[in-house]
């Protein structure tokens, strides 16, 4: 994959209008991103800030969100630990052991964390379960997803993706970066 690029961005269209803008940092160990997402879904405004610290191999570190909505302010933390396992909030979470990746909803970027960390060839498939976080309350649960690398679209690669507890399956489209351009329902690329 190319080097990623130091800015991204895209408008979440279907399951809610919004909006999502990304900075990526080249660490010495690794990479470091922070994010803003702000929406509108079912008729609740809210905003979601971000910041996701992964090792050189995109295994989910930490993760800080803070969320504002009508119903007031949260924050969560998460800390991954190859063998200490997942802490959400300061607590144990043994429910999301064997988890590698941070999934955050108001986010498309974080779709990026598996296919980066997987590097799966044409026709290759795999079991990526998530620390699955919700917006705007910061809830935190496992979410189970697979992935299928499928031929490529010139330049752009493309996953049969699945999340079943949301009864969601789609093809993915993703940019030279491993950045995801199309992801059908949630979210398009814009820059």
């Amino acid at each position: 994959m190319a080097e990623l690029p130091a800015t991204a961005a895209w408008r979440h269209v279907g399951a809610r209008d919004g909006f999502e803008v990304l900075f990526l940092d080249r660490e010495e160990d690794g990479y470091g991103f922070r994010g803003h997402a702000t929406a509108v879904e079912e008729g609740v405004m809210w905003s979601v800030e971000y910041t996701i610290a992964v090792d050189a191999g995109w295994a989910t570190r930490t993760v800080h969100v803070l969320s504002r909505s009508t119903a007031g302010e949260r924050e969560a933390r998460i800390e991954r630990h190859p063998t200490a396992g997942w802490r959400v909030n300061g607590r144990h979470a043994p429910e999301l052991t064997d988890c590698e990746d941070v999934d955050l909803e108001a986010s498309a970027f974080t779709n990026a964390f598996p296919v980066h960390r997987l590097r799966l060839e044409v026709g290759e498939h795999a079991d990526a379960p998530a620390a699955y976080m919700r917006a705007p309350n910061l809830r935190v649960a496992r979410l189970e997803q697979r992935y299928l690398r499928l031929p490529d679209d010139g330049e752009r690669a493309r996953y049969d993706y699945a999340a079943p507890a949301f009864e969601y399956r789609d093809v993915l489209v993703y940019d030279e970066h491993g950045l995801v351009l199309a992801y059908p329902g949630i979210a398009e690329r814009v820059a």
